[in-house]
């Protein structure tokens, strides 16, 4: 079935802020965040050990890629330090011990940052998705402003005073669909279905987003956070092929409260195929990210790779296209 193309500004909500623009997928409320939160009383899935969770050695290149080059180099949740050959990107950066406005309460890491934030090789651009701890955080961004002052900086609409308040000098919004020149980039602003939220006072003030990121050598999918949603076909069709394509497998369950804004991963595998569905001689390859980090919901920690491998070898494809990395580990095309 063809789905119609939604107003531009359907996102918009008319009083300020923004909402989905598609129908039935609205966030849930406290109420049934309270329901889930009583659900829990009763226990949920067991989780492995921390231990089992492997870690391997970065192997990127300092300072820079060689141009031809494609090299991905997974920290840790949504954190990716992406070389797009001469072009070093970082998506969504967290480098804290929690993903919470505080330093003793919240969800902790699972596994220490697989590259030491000291080591990063000299940063062009940063990528934020949102304004959620643990896709934004202050400690992180005020450390990164001061050891890669000439990064440039892109956020979705909202966030820029922010980032500016915390010392980044060179900051960018963007709205879906808008693009901006960055050097030897292009970077384009991609629909993803979400929320926002930093308090109680702020939700959907400011917008949610992924990005293509386009170069003269490569084209790379960032999905942000996102659950699945009827314009993932709509991005590839009109920014790829894509060699690469980042996107989220974890933090699904509760389904019944988890679907509108996270993807598991039978539908992760969905969005793959979407997005690379408008050009079907490509062959992009999939990096799974949002999962094995962060304690963020209930599944056992170590699911989410399971099933995306489990339903990987039942679509049949290519096994040397999915690169389900270790923190820390590097992978090149």
């Amino acid at each position: 079935m063809t789905i119609p193309p939604t107003s531009p500004l359907a996102h918009h909500r008319p009083r300020g802020g923004f909402r989905n623009p598609w129908p039935g997928i609205e966030p849930h409320g406290l109420g049934d965040l309270l329901r889930w939160q009583m659900d829990r009383i009763h226990g949920t899935p067991q989780d492995p050990p921390r231990s089992s969770f492997e870690r391997a050695t970065p192997d990127f290149p300092v300072p820079r890629a060689a141009e031809m080059d494609l090299l991905a180099t997974w920290v840790g949740h949504s954190t990716v330090l992406l070389q797009l050959g001469t072009t070093n990107v970082l998506t969504d950066p967290i480098w804290s011990a929690r993903a919470s406005p505080l330093s003793f309460i919240g969800p902790k890491r699972w596994v220490d940052p697989g590259v030491e934030l000291g080591r990063l090789p000299p940063l062009d651009l940063v990528l934020l998705s949102h304004n959620h701890y643990d896709h934004l955080d202050e400690r992180t961004v005020r450390r990164l402003a001061g050891l890669h002052p000439a990064a440039s900086w892109v956020v979705p609409l909202g966030l820029a005073p922010r980032l500016r308040s915390w010392g980044v000098g060179k900051v960018s919004e963007l709205d879906w669909w808008e693009s901006l020149r960055v050097s030897e980039a292009t970077i384009t602003c991609t629909p993803a279905q979400h929320f926002s939220a930093r308090g109680f006072g702020d939700r959907n003030r400011t917008l949610w987003c992924g990005y293509a990121v386009h170069t003269r050598s490569h084209r790379v999918f960032f999905a942000g956070d996102t659950g699945y949603h009827p314009d993932f076909g709509r991005i590839g069709a009109r920014l790829g092929p894509f060699d690469l394509a980042l996107i989220p497998i974890g933090a699904y369950a509760p389904r019944w409260f988890m679907r509108s804004v996270h993807m598991d991963a039978d539908e992760a595998l969905s969005a793959y195929n979407d997005v690379r569905a408008a050009h079907p001689v490509s062959r992009p390859a999939m990096l799974p990210i949002h999962w094995g980090t962060f304690k963020l919901t209930d599944e056992p920690m170590d699911e989410p790779p399971r099933r995306l491998r489990a339903a990987w070898q039942r679509a049949a494809l290519d096994t040397e296209q999915l690169w389900l990395l270790k923190h820390g580990e590097t992978r090149r095309r």
